[in-house]
């Protein structure tokens, strides 16, 4: 298959740094394409399967920059899609129901191997291994429709058609999203990070962290926000009044619902209830040792709690390069208005 996007190391030296950093990032990283999307070596081996992915109209996509409600927004939209389907949504894993199409460029053989040897004798724990180093995206590519599709890839390293499926893109805070990467980072094995989050911040901000720039991320769905298959959701926005944005993913997805039943679902989405929903936390990444024990996956869910993490001059430096990144497009949050 072919690929029309240059994927290119990341400078020697930088690579170094960056490895340093991310201690469980065996291979290295690449940039992709004309704006230099940061991702692992393990890209090159799916980039191109991605590209050529067919796209069905009954496909539905969820796609983020990491850690902005990525996973709420799962459940949310599967849910909407499925007819309020509570007893399968808590019996089969999200991951299962919606995979994350490339997810597996993190998962380095160098990685399984050490997993491996450490579960040598547990062989249900050595299957749900091998699951994980297997193509998502052939996977996918089999699977039966409506396909639910998770990534954190910009559009333009998704199928050149993927708008004729539909499309939720949420937007969050990036100062909000960088703490809460942070803490995912450092939390799983396979990225490893290992700094202060001053130094992860740096990294974020000059587009040497996963799936960064951020704002080129943003700004690809942006311009395409009017586009009859897209939706364009903020995090704020589904934080401050969730039954509101609830209705708008019905409307998109073609469903009705009666406002007890989106009450509901509304609980159902609650943070006191997600954290708590095994369905959704990823403990499987713990029990496997690719996750530390006392890490959680859904942390807090809430908007604002960047400013317990910066100092008055991140402070100054984030507003900076967010008036620069926004310079161009009329891209706002709507919570800064």
């Amino acid at each position: 298959m072919e690929y029309p996007l240059e994927i290119r190391d990341v400078q020697p030296e930088t690579n170094e740094a960056m490895m340093k950093l991310f201690i469980g990032e065996r291979g290295g990283f690449v940039r992709v394409g004309p704006k230099g999307y940061v991702l692992t070596q393990g890209f090159r081996d799916m980039a191109a399967e991605i590209y050529n992915l067919e796209v069905r109209p009954s496909d539905v996509y969820v796609v983020t920059y990491a850690r902005s409600g990525t996973t709420w927004t799962q459940e949310l939209v599967w849910l909407v899609a499925n007819n309020l389907d509570y007893e399968t949504a808590k019996s089969v894993l999200l991951t299962d129901r919606f995979p994350f199409i490339e997810s597996t460029m993190m998962f380095h053989p160098k990685l399984e191997a050490e997993l491996e040897e450490i579960f040598k004798n547990d062989e249900v724990k050595l299957k749900q291994l091998g699951a994980f180093s297997q193509s998502i995206v052939r996977k996918v590519a089999a699977a039966p429709s409506p396909r639910f599709i998770k990534t954190h890839l910009p559009l333009s390293l998704l199928s050149p058609k993927v708008l004729d499926a539909k499309v939720v893109y949420v937007a969050r805070d990036p100062r909000d999203a960088a703490v809460s990467f942070y803490y995912l980072c450092r939390s799983l094995r396979t990225m490893g990070f290992d700094g202060d989050f001053k130094t992860f911040w740096h990294y974020f901000i000059n587009d040497l962290n996963y799936w960064t720039p951020f704002f080129e991320h943003l700004k690809e769905a942006w311009e395409k926000r009017q586009h009859p298959n897209l939706l364009f959701l903020f995090y704020e926005d589904l934080k401050k009044d969730l039954g509101h944005e609830v209705r708008r993913v019905c409307k998109f997805l073609g469903k009705q619902y009666t406002d007890d039943q989106i009450a509901v679902l509304c609980d159902h989405l609650d943070i006191k209830n997600f954290k708590n929903n095994a369905s959704v936390n990823n403990d499987i990444l713990k029990e496997l040792g690719m996750m530390y024990p006392k890490e959680e996956f859904i942390r807090k869910g809430k908007s604002g709690g960047w400013r317990d993490y910066f100092d008055e001059e991140m402070t100054a430096q984030a507003d900076k390069w967010m008036e620069e990144n926004l310079r161009d497009t009329d891209l706002r949050f709507p919570h800064l208005q």
